[in-house]
């Protein structure tokens, strides 16, 4: 993760904060904790809207885990999950649940020799390397899928994410459709325990851990594989075709989403291996949560009109990191649901 990227947020916290200062306003700073795998486009996305909204957004990259844990206890105005919750939890605790952008995790790797997009792999062979089952780089499962790639004889070297993550949940739960071992032994969850290797935290940690051991795979979301120059692999999906990790790829994954109906369960949406020729077979939404009847509902008001205004103006910029902006249908549905939250 460059560190840049919490630069700007901090940067525009303090700016925002200024500004209500001078001028009297009566405008605040935006306050959210949680997911890591959303952070750049958030970070983009509050860059340009202080300019317009003179309110910054204070952010922290925490986790799901981190981010379910903060809104339950009340300590910020939104929480940040990649790991939806479901309906009775969300009533249990009174709170509203709403998808932002839509984006891929993908596995990275540091193979002395290969080349980012070089190397293809599938469900089963990957769940196995994560199993531990498969621990060298020129295993014949590897090379099968890889003919004509010079694969070392390297120890594989295992990164997962440490803390309660949604990008975990995404890559689990994946893992736990393709490969029946993996479902009764280890499971999907934003935290599981991990048959191998070594744990870092946020994105942010596993994309560094990558870069910095030889033999190394992991997974992260594509924006911080690119802004770490890491080397992603490709994958098979679930029609048997080789695809790599795009926006076009992970909007073909949610090409069957029905938003709408979606909305009478809080919007809880599971994108992982969907058919399609063209569909990345490890994508993901990621999730808001906020209070239906708030504590501050001037700020939870400024939390919706953020997340408005990204709707309506955030896609080139969501694009631009490789996320795939929500659908009008799912944007004038998630809208709808907000009715719900008072002060709306």
């Amino acid at each position: 993760m460059n560190v840049s990227l919490k630069s700007v947020v901090t940067a525009i916290a303090g700016v925002a904060a200024a500004a209500v200062i001078a001028t009297g306003a009566m405008a605040a700073n935006i306050n959210g904790a949680g997911a890591s795998f959303p952070y750049p486009i958030y970070a983009k996305w509050a860059g340009a809207y202080q300019g317009v909204a003179h309110v910054g957004l204070n952010y922290q990259s925490i986790g799901s885990g981190g981010g379910i844990a903060q809104i339950k206890a009340k300590t910020v105005t939104f929480g940040a999950t990649d790991a939806p919750l479901k309906k009775a939890e969300l009533d249990k605790f009174g709170l509203a649940q709403f998808p932002t952008v839509i984006g891929g995790v993908v596995p990275v790797i540091n193979v002395p020799g290969v080349n980012a997009g070089q190397l293809v792999l599938n469900g089963e062979v990957l769940a196995d390397i994560f199993l531990g089952k498969i621990s060298r780089w020129d295993d014949p499962k590897i090379k099968a899928l890889n003919p004509g790639v010079n694969l070392p004889g390297k120890a594989i070297s295992v990164v997962h994410r440490a803390d309660a993550s949604g990008t975990s949940f995404v890559f689990t739960t994946y893992l736990a459709r393709v490969s029946k071992e993996w479902a009764g032994s280890v499971g999907a969850a934003t935290a599981v325990d991990w048959p191998v290797g070594i744990g870092a935290k946020g994105n942010e940690g596993v994309a560094g851990n990558v870069a910095q051991t030889s033999g190394s795979i992991g997974y992260v979301e594509f924006a911080y594989a690119k802004q770490n120059h890491l080397k992603h692999t490709r994958m098979v999906n679930k029609d048997n075709k080789v695809v790599v990790p795009s926006a076009d790829t992970f909007k073909a994954a949610a090409a069957n989403a029905d938003w709408a109906g979606a909305a009478n369960s809080g919007f809880y949406i599971i994108l992982v291996d969907q058919p399609g020729a063209t569909a990345w077979p490890i994508t993901a939404t990621t999730y808001i949560l906020v209070y239906k009847q708030p504590q501050d509902v001037n700020a939870t008001k400024e939390v919706l009109k953020f997340f408005q205004w990204s709707y309506k103006n955030g896609g080139n910029a969501a694009l631009s990191l490789d996320y795939v902006p929500l659908p009008q249908n799912a944007t004038q549905a998630i809208e709808a649901s907000w009715k719900q939250i008072q002060g709306w």
